[in-house]
């Protein structure tokens, strides 16, 4: 017998570190919300279109790492802010017929800012990025929104809004706000960090990670060893989640 009971899910590889299947099925519950959650763990972004034929009932998924951006390619639409940042982590499906209507939309973005403002103060205004993947333009818009100057720090800086990290000696003390986007740190390889001189820290520097697990990653504790602040990325991924669930259920007019 074909389940019909309405699902979600993200789609990423790997997910073994995944938040999202954990934090939906414990919200269905409990809320009374008959749906279900499921990982969908693909290397190759194509095998999404197998996925929505073999899930009917599929109505919107999160995408993490590696997808945000090549996934873009499958989509039919994007929001305006998906559009604008390059990157999606949520998309919404929407089934007419035969037809199949998938809409890209970036909830990082919304989760990101409603966390940053609850933990740095007004009279912040530069901010060093580290990395460059999806996560890292969610961050980067929203950051230019706030009208804050940021600086993207890159393995292999391509432009004059990057640079590397060997240059952070020169730099660091002149940007309050840090944004780890790299997952270095990410449970199992909790040991690691990204290579920043945390010596030259100070208590006027705010430490952002994305990374949500563990809870203290090596490089909130290095940084806080010399006096920074530091915030882990649970907040901003409770914030996306809401986020998504609300896109996934506003209903929308689409005409093929």
């Amino acid at each position: 017998m074909e389940n019909k009971i309405t699902t979600y899910g993200l789609l990423g590889y790997p997910l073994g570190h995944s938040f999202s299947k954990k934090y939906f099925t414990e919200k269905f519950e409990k809320e009374h919300i008959t749906a279900s959650y499921l990982n969908f763990e693909i290397a190759q972004i194509n095998d999404i279109q197998q996925i929505i034929k073999e899930f009917p009932y599929l109505e919107g998924f999160n995408v993490t790492i590696p997808h945000k951006q090549n996934i873009l390619s499958l989509l039919d639409s994007l929001s305006e802010e998906a559009q604008k940042i390059g990157a999606v982590n949520c998309v919404k499906i929407k089934r007419y017929n035969e037809n199949v209507f998938l809409t890209g939309y970036n909830t990082d973005a919304y989760g990101f800012r409603k966390s940053l403002q609850e933990f740095i103060p007004q009279n912040i205004s530069k901010a060093l990025i580290l990395g460059n993947g999806g996560a890292a333009k969610a961050i980067r818009y929203v950051l230019n929104k706030l009208e804050m100057e940021t600086l993207t720090i890159s393995r292999n800086p391509s432009n004059k809004d990057e640079a590397g990290y060997p240059e952070l000696f020169e730099i660091i003390q002149g940007f309050p706000l840090i944004v780890n986007t790299t997952p270095l740190g990410t449970w199992p390889d909790t040991g690691s960090c990204p290579d920043i001189p945390y010596h030259l820290l100070t208590s006027a520097h705010y430490l952002f990670d994305l990374v949500y697990n563990p809870e203290i990653t090596e490089f909130m504790k290095r940084g806080a060893m010399h006096g920074a602040h530091t915030r882990n990325g649970l907040q901003m991924l409770i914030g996306q989640a809401e986020e998504a669930w609300r896109i996934w259920n506003t209903p929308d007019k689409i005409h093929f």
